[in-house]
């Protein structure tokens, strides 16, 4: 797209102005008024057809929401919007907007087609054209959109004031039939019945709109254990969002245990990955089909747009590759039906192919808005961390892990903060990173330091001391590693248990980084860590028999049954596992968790 091509079209509006009333029928002559449906998206994306964007609450320029758009690739992130006009009548199109290079324009006005724009706007700044449609338009489209790689963009209080339009209707009338239930320790699902003419539903909570849904049910997670909530719930339509339903009221469930969300996990918990997203050797396995033994089940991956984006989009694996997947309603029903058996289901972020670099303050907050919806579309419990690559690398100044330095761990601590605070306690936070990003920060950690070693070298410490007052698990991946050094200052390979042993009693110990006495990682509780292993051989490097699981688990849990590694005691809360993948663990006749259960009980 031309970026000259703004000031031509404002020219072209103001030659088409000149004649102005002659032009003009009885009908242009009317009363005016605003033609835009949801101009201030205080109903979400309600009339509006995005190819990226979700609303947030700040910034705004007035009300309660506003647009928020990031271009990734090929896409500018246009949001458009088709209304109804008269014929030979002059409209103004107007909208506040703020980022650089955003674009407010109009399509199919009939005679010639106008926008204009701003090239930097760090304020909320009124963007404002004019055109006269033909002698037989009745509708245009009108657009915003940012430009490609420059950023996140945002809109708000768009309007096209001219005769008649299409955004004079009443809005849809208030849902009926809400109620409560099932009920979790974090979580309730809610239902209710359809409104006519509504585009979606948005749900409050104690008076707070939490969610917008496009059917007749909604499942609000993050909630505290055994205390009493409101909901209420409207109706979203081309003129606007209905009085609010009813109220209701549900109390959670009570939970056990304490610190860190994990108050109604089992004292034991088997935690897995299901492929969501992809399709792969091990087939596809839906949702409802696992088994009953599995406590957290990670739908793999949400993935940037782009990497440096924070856009996380989460698309579930089409049929032309997982021909047995199921629709997205019987996604959801399981997703509710696993809730209401107690399992947590969380949206897994990145993956070996889905690098995430919050390198800056916009993509930060495009990530938390971005995984919000997600979360909220789908009702889930939370959310898992497996940034692998180079998502986190660490700065050749960052040195400090309690004080860190660089952008995209300050800005990825920052974003997990923000989503802990927004869904409260119950709010399930797990990470999954490889050996390297962890362990190996006993021996390297600050590029100056290293001797040249991989900048990724202990870049979650960070992150997981930061958050360590919320994290509800941490399942370090002992797969897929080289030798790494433990406690004992002797180098430990896969391929048997001493490596899972030496490696998750680092975490239950606390280490010096860097080799610094004076600079010791804390120790996690043993109910925070999970041990990370493959499924089977298919699932990869690292893969260890069960025998060798056993072996592991006793040595920890017990302190007997131990082989070359000296534990630094016996921790029985342990966790439990985690392992790459619910897919693969099927494919070989659920071997890992038959071992699991048999253990566990």
């Amino acid at each position: 797209m031309d970026r000259t091509r703004p000031l031509v079209a404002l020219v072209a509006a103001a030659a088409l102005a000149v004649p102005g009333s002659a032009l003009l029928s009885s009908a242009a002559r009317a009363a005016e008024a605003d033609a835009v449906r949801n101009g201030g998206f205080e109903s979400g994306l309600a009339g509006w057809r995005c190819t990226a964007g979700t609303t947030v609450n700040s910034p705004v320029h007035s009300g309660g929401f506003a647009l928020q758009a990031t271009p990734a690739g090929s896409d500018d992130a246009q949001c458009t919007q088709t209304v109804t006009v008269q014929p030979n009548a002059r409209y103004t199109l107007s909208g506040y907007v703020r980022g650089s290079y955003v674009y407010l324009g109009a399509n199919g006005t009939g005679t010639t087609d106008v926008s204009t724009w701003t090239q930097s706007a760090p304020d909320w700044q009124k963007l404002t054209t004019t055109f006269t449609t033909g002698a037989a338009t009745t509708s245009v489209t009108l657009y915003t959109h940012g430009w490609y790689g420059t950023g996140t963009y945002y809109a708000d209080d768009l309007s096209l004031v001219g005769p008649g339009g299409s955004g004079t209707g009443q809005p849809p009338a208030a849902p009926t039939g809400l109620t409560a239930g099932p009920v979790t320790s974090s979580s309730v699902a809610l239902s209710w019945a359809a409104v006519d003419g509504a585009m979606g539903y948005a749900v409050y909570r104690d008076g707070v709109r939490v969610q917008t849904v496009t059917g007749t049910s909604a499942a609000v997670g993050g909630l505290a254990a055994s205390t009493a909530y409101s909901f209420q719930v409207t109706a979203l339509g081309d003129a606007g969002e209905s009085a609010k339903s009813a109220a209701v009221t549900a109390t959670t469930d009570a939970g056990t245990g304490s610190g860190g969300g994990s108050s109604d996990l089992p004292a034991h918990a088997l935690v897995g990955y299901l492929h969501a997203s992809f399709a792969n050797g091990s087939g596809y396995t839906r949702l409802a089909d696992v088994p009953d033994s599995w406590d957290v089940i990670d739908l793999a991956f949400g993935e940037p747009t782009s990497p440096a984006s924070g856009d996380i989009r989460f698309n579930r694996c089409p049929v032309t590759q997982c021909p047995s997947v199921e629709s997205d309603a019987d996604f959801k029903a399981a997703i509710k039906a696993k809730q209401a058996a107690g399992k947590k289901v969380l949206i897994s972020i990145g993956g070996q192919n889905g690098q995430v670099q919050l390198t800056t303050a916009a993509a930060r907050d495009t990530f938390v808005s971005s995984v919000s919806k997600i979360i909220d579309d789908y009702g889930l419990d939370g959310l898992d961390i497996d940034f692998e690559g180079h998502s986190l690398s660490l700065d050749t100044n960052d040195t400090d892990f309690k004080n860190p330095t660089t952008p995209a761990i300050v800005n990825l601590i920052s974003a997990l903060k923000t989503l802990k605070a927004t869904y409260g306690p119950g709010f399930v936070l797990t990470m999954a990173p490889e050996t390297f990003f962890v362990q190996m920060g006993y021996q390297y950690y600050g590029t100056g330091k290293w001797g040249g070693q991989d900048p990724r070298c202990g870049a979650y410490l960070p992150v997981i001391y930061a958050l360590r007052g919320d994290l509800t698990l941490l399942h370090v991946q002992d797969y897929n590693s080289g030798p790494i050094m433990g406690l004992d200052n002797q180098y430990h390979s896969m391929g048997g248990a001493d490596f899972h042993i030496a490696m998750t009693d680092m975490l239950l110990t606390g280490f010096p980084v860097a080799g610094d006495a004076n600079n010791v990682f804390p120790p996690l509780r043993p109910d925070q860590v999970a041990i990370g292993m493959p499924a089977s051989a298919n699932a990869g490097n690292g893969y260890v028999a069960p025998a060798e699981v056993t072996k592991a688990l006793d040595c920890l849990t017990k302190r007997t049954n131990c082989g070359s590694y000296a534990t630094h005691g016996s921790r029985p809360d342990l966790r439990g596992l985690m392992t790459w993948s619910v897919n693969w663990d099927r494919y070989s006749n659920w071997e890992f968790q038959k071992n699991f259960d048999a253990y566990f009980g």
